[in-house]
């Protein structure tokens, strides 16, 4: 009897840690979160959920996104592949695809291994093939890059048009109301900004974004038709939150993975009805209320669900924080005291810490205990971890600069077996970390290159003393290991 009893308890075992139960896996992909805006890391702007989830698992002090603007970082997660390499760089609205139909993508590799995957919010990775037809099925789109399921705004929140995609149709579209699309020339009648700033809820900064008037914002680009489908912007989180929800409910019985892109805090910033006036740091805040409202979400309906305990959570940014860009909507005048990226120099385009430093969190109870990790991770390498977790074999073409560090993300290592992340900007200069070191290559100037900023980030976090010129040896080490990895095609040992 009881050798029967150590047989069951043997299976038991099994089932919860070997390959026959396979973990859920959830993207939390949040838009333009600096290191410094949420609570556990010192932001003055209370993120409850956020904090939970950073207090249930490990939290990392030194990770980074891929790249310090939006499309790169997005590009390079899902493809395993730096974003210069295909030159991608800040999507507009109108932008052809940047994934190919043939390259696996993190969602493809999940789809073979039995998973339902999901892609729910913000996309900004580009649709179709050069000419969009949103009154028809839209393809490609992420329905044919490896997700089952997909459910996203196109761009941005600041770009038209101002719908959401299902499945590559847009929801609500009425027939008899065709959508147009242009960034070129003004199309239909519908008010623009700069001719009607009485309409607008803020005020435009920048030209691009005094375009057509969306639910009182003028956005980027100009747009007619689909009255029934634009969106409410006060009503986005509610709505892409719920879409997330639903597709766990839907896909509870199996494993699933879910890319979860939410698209707070990018401008423009309205407030949902539950967060508005409530965070006492003005519009800034109350968006990022909405952002941990929405990760309270998924928290609650996987516990709900009992699929908390065996369900990889990873939550991180795109890139560091950008107060006010192209709207005045009081957001700097009411920061107070909170420091958006802490004390760290920069923020989004930026090379400096706060351009690509992150908030960055692995929740999974049953293989990740709770803690802090001070391991120099990327995102980019989130790629072949999974791949690694999943059993699945990477040829060199598929993610090509992804490499394995499944030890270190769920913290059975404190160190990468290659320790190195390589940062790029939307222009396509270079940052490479390495140990306590970080060197921003040179920029090309009449035809000079210029010797570039090297800093101890052991020693100056702020990135306040560019030692370039002391230590000329570590310049030519670093630039050498810049120069190798753009002229190389795989990063795979």
């Amino acid at each position: 009897m009881k050798k029967l009893t150590l047989s069951i308890a043997a299976t038991l075992s099994l089932n919860i840690f070997g390959a026959d139960n396979k973990p859920n896996i959830i993207f939390i992909m949040s838009d333009d979160i600096g290191y410094g805006d949420v609570s556990y890391n010192g932001g003055k702007i209370k993120t409850e959920n956020i904090d939970q989830l950073a207090n249930d698992g490990l939290r990392f002090t030194q990770a980074y996104s891929v790249a310090s603007t939006s499309s790169p970082t997005r590009y390079s997660l899902l493809t395993g592949q730096y974003a210069f390499r295909k030159k991608v760089g800040i999507l507009e609205g109108d932008a052809p695809m940047s994934i190919s139909s043939s390259t696996k993508t993190i969602a493809t590799i999940l789809q073979q291994k039995g998973y339902t995957t999901g892609c729910v919010g913000k996309w900004h990775l580009g649709l179709g093939n050069g000419y969009l037809d949103y009154n028809k099925t839209v393809k490609p789109s992420p329905n044919e890059v490896g997700f089952d399921y997909s459910f996203i705004i196109p761009a941005t929140n600041d770009r038209v048009p101002c719908v959401y995609l299902e499945n590559g149709k847009v929801l609500n579209l009425d027939p008899n109301d065709p959508i147009q699309v242009s960034y070129t020339k003004r199309i239909g009648n519908i008010p623009i900004g700069e001719e009607h700033p009485e309409l607008l809820k803020m005020w435009a900064l920048s030209k691009q974004h005094r375009k057509t008037i969306v639910d009182g914002v003028s956005r980027i680009g100009y747009m007619s038709g689909g009255t029934a489908a634009l969106w409410k912007d006060e009503d986005m989180s509610e709505v892409i939150a719920g879409k997330a929800v639903e597709f766990i409910k839907k896909n509870a019985q199996k494993p699933f993975f879910m890319y979860f892109a939410t698209h707070n805090i990018h401008e423009p910033r309205i407030a949902s009805p539950r967060s508005k006036g409530k965070s006492g740091y003005g519009i800034y805040g109350d968006v990022i209320m909405d952002l941990d409202w929405s990760v309270g979400q998924i928290m609650k309906t996987l516990r709900e669900l009992k699929l908390d305990k065996n369900t990889l959570v990873v939550f991180m940014s795109d890139n560091g924080p950008m107060v006010q860009e192209g709207y005045e909507d009081g957001g700097l005048k009411n920061l107070k005291d909170h420091k958006p990226a802490g004390e760290l120099r920069g923020g989004k385009y930026s090379l400096y810490e706060g351009g690509s430093r992150l908030p960055f969190i692995i929740y999974w109870p049953q293989k990740v205990k709770p803690g802090v990790s001070d391991a120099i991770v990327s995102q980019i390498d989130l790629f072949a971890s999974i791949a690694k977790l999943s059993k699945v074999k990477l040829n060199k073409i598929d993610a090509p600069d992804s490499r394995e560090a499944l030890t270190t993300f769920i913290g059975k290592s404190q160190k990468t077996k290659f320790n190195e992340v390589l940062i790029q900007n939307n222009g396509g200069a270079i940052a490479l970390r390495c140990g306590d070191w970080k060197y921003i290559s040179g920029n090309n100037k009449n035809g000079k290159e210029t010797l570039g900023e090297l800093y101890n980030l052991n020693e100056d976090i702020a990135e306040k003393n560019n030692l370039a010129d002391l230590k000329p040896e570590i310049v030519v080490k670093f630039q050498k290991r810049i120069d190798e990895i753009r002229q190389s095609t795989s990063l795979h040992k």
